[in-house]
């Protein structure tokens, strides 16, 4: 009551109780959640807060502690209903029994202002690529039998979890019912300003869709303030795999994807045509829905209209004059059956050097088009180009869709120097005297990203208390302290990469990729001994190069955040310890021992 007097205990268990009474003192009023938890400014209510509530204090003689009621609680699985129609492939895996999941779909990009200012841009033909990837793993949940919950609006998101009134300074009211949330840089800053200490505790639980990759230097924030990595994106201090990317080009990441196929079979069926027969006419349609795009690209483009009649897909506001070439026929912005229905006749799909890494390409080779696509030299990066400062990555972008350069290559694929009349010319005849079929990389594919999907749902998922089911011997919570067990150290092959490259390069020499994963089982001396290696010294540091070796002393270093292992970083005074492993054909992000 308010006459009630309570001393603030002194408890070496609770060693911050009383900075945080002070600050509740001083702060209760700023923030009504702490109102709505019962905090009235009084030191016996602030201490019920913080020991009931945010557990930084011992409990209230005469209350029994319990843990807050936000707390993670074990929950019975469903067994999965599959009513949909998969083919007997899917089923291969799709058929051992599982757990249902309880996710939600959360597009932070689409929610409030900045959900308005996305929507406003597609009209005007921003990217739709996020998009196609949102839709897609949609599906994709949806047939390996999950309980979806989607939301693009804040104030939904706050009922959903739970969030208690006010502006986020408190935990949420009761545990988290989902197991996993996807969203996106957006939608986590929401997350973070809704649930209080809450948000730390169930951080294992997101999975954030994050198009161009978060380098693990990037992702601690300590260490990206301390090491000049800090950008407007990343220090979130996830798990590098937690970040889900467009394309298989950082391996640090969990690589998501999308899904080209579906539609192309679609096309296919309506024009009555098997999948694999188009008749091409000697047109080009050229990749790029917005006007600044086409900027200092005539001479490229009429280079291509000498050979090709060439088209493109525009988008023109009333009363606007053309800016583009006369040569060109611009049908405007055009549904995706009509972009689908032009790009299949034709022979060429012409990159203009932007929009980067987006699937439109993925989905014009899917039918039958070769890509055409201007090389960058220098490679673009956040070093010299706009687009990608801030972003928390160092790669080096060798064109404007290095997936399709470095994965599919020709015949399907064309790497020109734009500025060369000469190469594209050539390239272009080239293209005219070869007969291409439609392609579709293996995880591209619906049972692809299907099976890409269900490896990651059952190996990197804790759901709410328990593993899932399915292989316990196996699994565990990826967010864990213990050294991973997925993919089996059998997939390991390690290898001491030259001066100055990192583990994505060292491992692609060899044919294989770098798997994050597998760095604990190098992380020690024994492993520098079995590639021959004399240590003249061993150290451990919080230093995204380790494990490496320096020849200068012969020093071998230790990783010792295990948040900084990291298949990305390079120096030059550093030989990088890689754990490689071999990518399943067709599916970089599996290996023949991941399944």
């Amino acid at each position: 009551g308010p006459n009630e007097k309570c001393e603030v205990p002194i408890d070496p268990v609770y060693p911050v109780c009383a900075e945080k009474v002070e600050f509740l003192r001083a702060r209760w009023q700023s923030d009504p959640c702490y109102a709505f938890y019962g905090v009235d400014g009084t030191t016996c209510s602030i201490l019920t807060y913080l020991s009931q509530i945010e557990d930084f204090c011992p409990p209230r003689p005469g209350i029994k502690h319990s843990s807050p009621p936000w707390h993670q609680k074990p929950h019975a699985y469903t067994e999965k209903v599959r009513s949909h129609h998969v083919s007997y492939k899917m089923l291969v895996f799709l058929t051992s029994p599982s757990a249902t999941l309880q996710v939600l779909l959360y597009p932070g990009a689409l929610a409030g202002s900045v959900g308005q200012r996305f929507e406003a841009m597609l009209k005007r033909g921003g990217p739709l690529g996020e998009l196609v990837q949102w839709a897609d793993l949609s599906a994709c949940l949806t047939v390996l039998g999950h309980n979806l919950t989607f939301s693009t609006s804040q104030h939904q998101l706050h009922s959903l979890i739970g969030a208690a009134p006010g502006q986020g300074s408190c935990p949420i009211q009761r545990p988290l019912t989902f197991d996993l949330i996807y969203t996106d840089y957006h939608g986590l800053a929401h997350l973070q300003g809704a649930m209080g200490l809450a948000f730390l505790h169930y951080r294992c639980c997101f999975r954030i869709l994050d198009s161009f990759g978060t380098e693990p230097a990037f992702n601690l924030g300590s260490y990206t303030r301390s090491h000049g990595y800090k950008t407007l994106w990343g220090s979130w201090g996830l798990q590098p795999l937690q970040y889900m990317t467009m394309f298989p080009h950082t391996p640090d990441n969990s690589f998501l994807g999308f899904v080209s196929e579906e539609a192309v079979r679609e096309e296919a069926r309506e024009e009555g045509l098997e999948a694999g027969a188009y008749k091409k006419d000697k047109i080009a349609v050229v990749y790029g829905k917005q006007d600044y795009m086409w900027q200092g690209k005539s001479e490229y483009v009429g280079v291509i209209s000498e050979e090709l009649e060439t088209h493109a897909t525009v988008y023109q506001p009333p009363g606007h004059v053309s800016n583009l070439p006369s040569f060109i026929t611009n049908h405007g912005l055009l549904t995706q059956e009509r972009f689908l229905r032009l790009v299949r006749r034709a022979k060429v799909f012409v990159g203009l050097g932007f929009p980067y890494e987006g699937p439109a390409p993925i989905e014009a080779i899917a039918l039958g088009c070769v890509f055409l696509q201007p090389r960058f030299d220098p490679p673009h990066s956040s070093d010299n180009n706009d687009f990608y400062k801030g972003k928390p990555t160092t790669r080096q972008i060798s064109s404007q869709h290095p997936y399709a350069e470095a994965f599919i290559g020709k015949p399907h694929v064309w790497t020109v120097d734009a500025n060369n009349k000469t190469d594209v010319r050539e390239a272009v005849r080239a293209i005219l005297h070869t007969e291409v079929k439609p392609f579709t990389p293996r995880e591209f594919t619906c049972e692809g990203m299907l099976e890409r999907v269900h490896a990651y749902i059952t190996h990197q998922v804790q759901s709410r208390g328990f593993s899932i089911p399915l292989f316990p011997e196996s699994l565990q919570n990826f967010c864990s302290k213990s050294v991973p067990t997925w993919p089996p150290e059998s997939a390991l092959r390690a290898h001491l990469g030259p001066l100055g490259q990192s583990c994505v390069e060292v491992c692609r020499r060899s044919s294989h990729v770098c798997e994050p994963a597998l760095f604990p089982h190098l992380n020690n001396p024994a492993a520098f001994n079995r590639l021959g290696i004399g240590c003249s010294s061993t150290k451990q540091e919080v230093n995204h190069l380790f494990p490496s070796y320096s020849p200068w002393g012969r020093h071998c270093g230790l990783q010792q955040e295990p948040l900084l292992f990291s298949c990305a970083g390079s120096d030059p005074s550093h030989r990088r310890l890689c754990p490689c492993r071999a990518p399943l054909p067709g599916q970089v992000a599996l290996c023949p021992d991941c399944l």
